[in-house]
């Protein structure tokens, strides 16, 4: 088991990094969570979870021991797989899911891509008694990024690779950016882009 990967970050996108560990580049999928909080650093270190199917070692990252832990538990839940579990990290806070799972907000979680109302009542039946025992902080955004065009392709791009089909991703882009007033940071226009119906 990866425990965590330290090393220089090579490259960084909304939805995965590459880290040179010693020469050796590791791909890790990560959520807007820890995307938002990497900022510009260097040298990183990710918590890491490696998930092992027959085609496929696929590595998940988290800058944060209280977003894996969550992680850890929604992907215990029947139902919820590795994808699904960073698009509910993606979509929402640390401090929203538990939020959601404590005051059984069904409809919070359901806003997520690929959740049905079913498995939404499941993450609130089985984690009611598992969240909110470790403190958590709140989460700052990056703040205002380059051009709206450079923002626009980036979201999309990042939406595609969550799973959306190019026409929708745009259709939801557009949307969010006619409702936002000023600028807008990248994290939050993918976060508003996932949630719209």
């Amino acid at each position: 088991m990866i425990s965590y990967v330290s090393g220089k970050l090579v490259f960084k996108d909304p939805t995965y990094v590459i880290i040179d560990v010693g020469g050796l580049g590791y791909q890790v999928k990560i959520s807007l969570q820890t995307y938002s909080k990497i900022k510009d650093e260097e040298q990183i270190k990710l918590l890491t979870f490696l998930h092992i199917k027959e085609d496929a070692h696929t590595l998940y990252g988290f800058k944060q021991e209280d977003e894996k832990r969550l992680f850890l538990l929604l992907i215990g839940i029947n139902g919820v797989g590795p994808n699904t579990g960073l698009m509910i990290l993606s979509s929402l806070s640390t401090e929203e899911i538990e939020h959601a799972i404590l005051s059984g907000d069904v409809a919070t979680i359901q806003h997520v891509k690929g959740i049905g109302v079913k498995t939404a009542q499941r993450i609130i039946l089985e984690l009611k008694d598992k969240v909110g025992k470790s403190g958590t902080e709140s989460v700052s955004s990056l703040g205002f990024l380059k051009s709206n065009t450079k923002i626009r392709e980036e979201a999309l791009q990042a939406l595609i690779t969550l799973g959306f089909q190019k026409a929708a991703a745009e259709k939801n882009i557009a949307l969010v950016l006619k409702k936002t007033e000023g600028e807008i940071s990248l994290e939050d226009l993918i976060k508003a882009s996932l949630k719209t119906p």
